[in-house]
């Protein structure tokens, strides 16, 4: 695919023409196609926070330096990048390895950058202990990425531990560990500080651009290039939009941050449509991932927020949803509101441009540091983890316990009482205006996606979910500093049975990633309670059995409230 467009239809087509006339009557294409930062108020950005129209470009340079450290990897026989990345750091490479995937099926040479070999990514984002027991199987060609804008993370930090005292078991000598391991970070950061103590290899980037604007920066490209990725080719397609980017006519940047805007914004009838079912062509992945983060960090300010689903969990019913279709297959066949078609370099930045658009007409700052939601509940969780000292993370009992799952809460529940109860009095708590949101902290297959269906008939309301912490990581801000109309269920549970590599102590700390990924989800529960937004949290003692029960009790649920 080399073109793109923008398709928009109904209801959604009046509210997107209106917001896109009046954003060329205020010269906004033109302002920010020029990166002037007075859009946002004299002070209130930064020239160089800009800076992310320029990456097609600027980050070609990028791709010489790369180049020659994929050539030393694969003479070293390291063919096997293993991400270690929360968030917008870890998305936009996960989308680039799948598109890169797609095309190897579709019958392209299975060659990366400079025709050598494509490699394998695996992604660790603290969240199943699967992917971590897959990369430790492949340790003797595996090269670690560290990547962060700002200092080690929790995970960042047990992930190296692990991999270290790993390589260190294999026979590898202090130095050949520090040669195992590449740091992308901003020039000056704290994890820039910390790399260069231990010996490792640095990757640099601008400590301007915002973290969720850099899936076309070194985040983004440095980890897929080393899998054996073409990003010259992501660059071209990126680079071919940006001429259309200035313009008041033709401008499928413009008509999308006109559509994501103007639907979010009250109408006559005071509904807006702030959610966004996003549909790939393909089924969900990384790319939608990507946008979700990058519209939640970038419009979740000050009670306002464009919030993205994938299916299941939002239907196309809900008069609040527009559904944007990502690539389809073809348009005359396509039910969703919005179509979009671009290759995947287009697609970064067409969406980040769209986010600047819709920040312009709610009137946030889509490029500003923000709120400290995602860092306060890392801090939280570190000072659990460092207070219990390897004992217990938390002394709450459970209000009530059914067949291995335990209910936490901030109510008792009465006598009596069912799990169908527990799960109707939370659906019955979501706004006429709202959302659920099911967040799961745990090892194994097992996801908010089961759940959704079943949720979303039973509230007659969008399902958000994801694993933890990744998930609330990417979207925390639209959850927390949003409109405030979400109601979350985090589910918990022990480690499967022979879960080693989860209960097993992290090298030189008191904790396991058991410990880590429950003091997580505790962390992100209370800064849940303290914004009094409503949740609860389900502890499968077996997480294996209380998944299923856990299932059929949320469609039981929708059966009772089905009209």
């Amino acid at each position: 695919m080399s073109g793109f467009d923008v398709l928009t239809r109904g209801d959604v087509l009046d509210s997107a023409l209106q917001a896109r006339d009046y954003l060329v009557s205020c010269g906004v294409p033109g302002a920010l196609a020029a990166k002037d930062p007075r859009l946002w108020g004299r002070r209130a950005v930064d020239h160089s926070r800009l800076g992310w129209l320029d990456l097609p470009f600027a980050s070609r340079g990028l791709l010489n330096q790369v180049d020659g450290m994929v050539a030393e990897a694969r003479q070293s026989g390291l063919d096997h990048i293993v991400l270690i990345g929360v968030g917008a750091e870890s998305l936009a490479a996960q989308a680039i390895m799948e598109a890169h995937a797609a095309s190897v099926t579709a019958g392209a040479p299975e060659r990366g950058a400079g025709g050598r070999p494509t490699g394998e990514l695996t992604v660790l984002d603290g969240g199943d202990t699967a992917a971590l027991a897959f990369a430790m199987e492949r340790l003797d060609r595996t090269l670690v990425v560290l990547a962060s804008k700002a200092g080690v993370s929790l995970e960042g930090d047990a992930y190296r531990r692990i991999f270290a005292a790993a390589f260190r078991e294999r026979g590898l000598s202090e130095r050949e560990i520090a040669g195992r391991f590449l740091v992308i970070t901003d020039h000056g950061s704290p994890l820039h500080d910390f790399a260069r103590q231990c010996g490792y290899r640095i990757g640099l980037t601008d400590p301007y651009l915002p973290g969720h604007y850099g899936a076309l920066s070194a985040y983004g490209l440095v980890p897929a290039v080393l899998a054996g990725a073409d990003a010259e080719r992501l660059l071209e397609e990126a680079a071919s939009l940006v001429p259309s980017l200035g313009k008041d006519e033709d401008n499928p940047g413009l008509l999308l941050g006109a559509v994501l805007g103007g639907c979010a914004q009250q109408g006559p009838g005071g509904l807006a449509r702030d959610k966004v079912l996003l549909r790939e062509a393909g089924g969900p992945g990384a790319l939608s991932g990507w946008i979700s983060q990058l519209l939640a960090v970038g419009t979740g300010k000050r009670g306002r927020g464009v919030l993205a689903f994938e299916p299941p969990g939002g239907r196309g019913d809900f008069p609040d949803v527009h559904g944007v279709s990502i690539n389809p297959r073809s348009a005359a066949q396509d039910e969703s509101d919005t179509s979009v078609w671009a290759p995947l370099g287009a697609q970064f930045l067409l969406w980040e441009y769209a986010t600047a658009v819709a920040g312009w007409l709610l009137g946030v700052n889509p490029f500003e540091a923000g709120s400290t939601v995602v860092q306060e509940s890392e801090d939280d969780a570190a000072t659990m983890l460092r207070t219990a000292g390897g004992g217990p993370l938390t002394a709450e009992r459970p209000v009530y316990v059914e067949d291995g799952i335990e209910v936490h809460a901030d109510f008792p529940w009465p006598p009596g009482a069912e799990l169908q109860t527990v799960l109707g009095g939370l659906v019955a708590s979501v706004p006429n205006d709202g959302y659920l949101a099911v967040m799961t902290y745990l090892s194994g297959d097992f996801s908010g996606r089961y759940l959704a269906p079943s949720m979303a008939r039973a509230s007659g309301r969008p399902v958000a979910y994801g694993p933890g912490p990744g998930y609330p990581h990417a979207t925390g801000p639209v959850h927390k500093d949003g409109p405030g109309n979400g109601a979350f269920l985090i589910i918990t549970g022990d480690p499967a049975p022979g879960d080693t590599l989860a209960t097993h102590p992290v090298p030189g700390r008191p904790y396991s990633l058991a410990q880590l990924q429950l003091a997580r989800a505790l962390a992100e529960l209370r800064a849940l309670r303290d914004r009094r937004l409503p949740v609860i949290r389900l502890h499968l003692r077996d997480p294996v059995e209380g998944a299923g029960r856990l299932t059929e009790a949320m469609r039981a649920v929708a059966g009772a409230r089905r009209p």
